[in-house]
This record gives structure tokens, sequence and C-alpha cells, in this order.
């Protein structure tokens, strides 16, 4: 199977680097509108740097890698490519806000479509991958996962949850690295260097997300596990609250999903 990824940016790359932990190098296509991007991925990954056409041409599964407002005429470039292939291939779309059905009509073909949110953790395979799929044969599915299983957690949902998964994993690890880069300024001003304090904030995070998918137990009972009476941690605790820190991270989330949904509309 021919995996083409047209888009080497933040998340086609994550995406192109999660792939080859499974594929030969060979099997993996990579275009870019700045080609030199594309060829410094492929020399790094040990893949195969090409111009869209060729991707659209050969690949097996076609991973749609640009911004929401470049898939029309991206998808344009490439039409007659599509159309004049033998044999369809599986589309896969990373677009924020843009339904299967909105992917064919750009494209003007009928072919199958897998949707994908993925998160940037994908490229040290400990990403989040949402995905739903339409017109996708089982033995395509099958092998989809299998190439892709290198990322991380994949999750199938409806379409119409997808938006919504996004904002919390998709967005979310901007709003974890805000935090880590905050605790770790916290211990800087209590007087730790700063390679440390990062180290020890990035390791408190892992372990805690590693935990938490371990145990299965609710984020809050977690926090009340560490909060010992009149100890530190419950002062902490308070002083976030104070200054609203739940309801923040709720209300990015949100503003993600708002402006996810007007992607879509546009």
């Amino acid at each position: 199977m021919i995996f083409g990824f047209i888009g080497c940016g933040n998340m086609g790359g994550a995406l192109a680097s999660a792939a080859r932990q499974r594929l030969d190098g060979a099997d993996i296509l990579l275009a870019n509108r700045t080609p030199e991007k594309a060829r410094a991925l492929a020399e790094k990954l040990g893949a195969v740097a090409v111009d869209n056409q060729t991707a659209a041409e050969r690949s097996d599964y076609l991973f749609l890698g640009v911004k929401p407002q470049m898939m029309a005429d991206m998808l344009e470039g490439i039409r007659d490519a599509l159309v004049d292939r033998d044999a369809p291939c599986v589309l896969v779309t990373m677009a924020a806000g843009l339904t299967m059905e909105t992917i064919r009509a750009m494209a003007g073909v009928d072919f199958p479509v897998i949707r994908v949110m993925p998160n940037t953790p994908v490229a040290v395979g400990k990403g989040m991958l949402l995905c739903c799929a339409d017109g996708v044969s089982e033995e395509q599915l099958a092998a989809f996962r299998e190439a892709m299983s290198g990322a991380g957690l994949m999750d199938f949902v409806d379409e119409h949850l997808i938006d919504a998964g996004s904002a919390v994993a998709g967005c979310g690890p901007a709003y974890a690295e805000m935090f880590m880069e905050a605790l770790a300024d916290g211990g800087v001003a209590c007087g730790l260097p700063r390679a440390k304090a990062l180290r020890y904030a990035a390791q408190m995070m892992l372990g805690t997300a590693a935990l938490a998918l371990e145990t299965g137990d609710h984020p809050g009972a977690m926090k009340d596990a560490v909060c010992s009476p009149g100890g530190s941690t419950i002062q902490g605790v308070r002083a976030l609250e104070a200054r609203g820190f739940r309801g923040a991270a709720m209300e990015a989330v949100i503003a993600a999903y708002e402006k996810t949904l007007e992607l879509g509309k546009r």
C-alpha cells in the first residue's frame, strides 16, 4: 500500500512520521507546496519526495494535509489525476470543519473518505487520532488501522462528534504545553534550574495521563488523592480555582469548537 501525503506541515509531517513506523520509506510519498520541505522530511524519514500530481496518481491512501481554506484549490489542481486513476484511492482528510461530503464535492470524485483529526504527539506514537469513514471497505479500514497504529490511540466516532473531539484532543496539546510551561516558570521562580523544571513538569504530565488511562479513575478522584487535608497541594488547587482555571479550560475548548464550525461554513 502506498501512503501519499500532500502537505508536510506539522500535522501532515506528524502523520507521515507515524506511518513510517509501520511502512517502508519507499511506500510513503511526500508532496508540499514548498518542495524543499517535502525533500527535507523525505530525507529524514527515508521516504520519497514527489509533486502533488504524482501523489494523487500513485497513492492508495492520499492524505490531504492542507489548511481548510486551501483545500478547494489544491483538490482542483489534482482533479484530473484523480479522475484518470484506474481505481479509486482513499482520500484521508485532516482539514478542520470540512465534512467528508464536502471533500468529495471539492475533489469531484466519489471516492471513499476517511476523516482524521490528529494531534501533534502522533509523531512520537503517543497521539490521539479521531477518525470517521464513509464508503471505505473493511479491508481498507484494516490496512489504515495497521499503517497508522504507530500514531498512538485511535478512535472512530460519528462525524458529528469529530469537531468536538478535536477541540479537546487536537487543540489540547497547545493548552497542555501552556500549562507545562507555566508550571516550569513557577518552578524557576522557586529556584529550580529551567531545564530541570521543564523536565519535572513534562514527566509529571506524562505520568498523570498514563495513570488516568491505566486506571480509568475520574480525574476529580485522582486530584483528591493528591490533596492531603491542610497540605500544600490543596492550597495550589485553591489558587487555581480562585483564578478560574477550570472555567478557562472549558472556554478554550468551546472557543476552538466554535471556530472549527465557522471554518466549515466558509
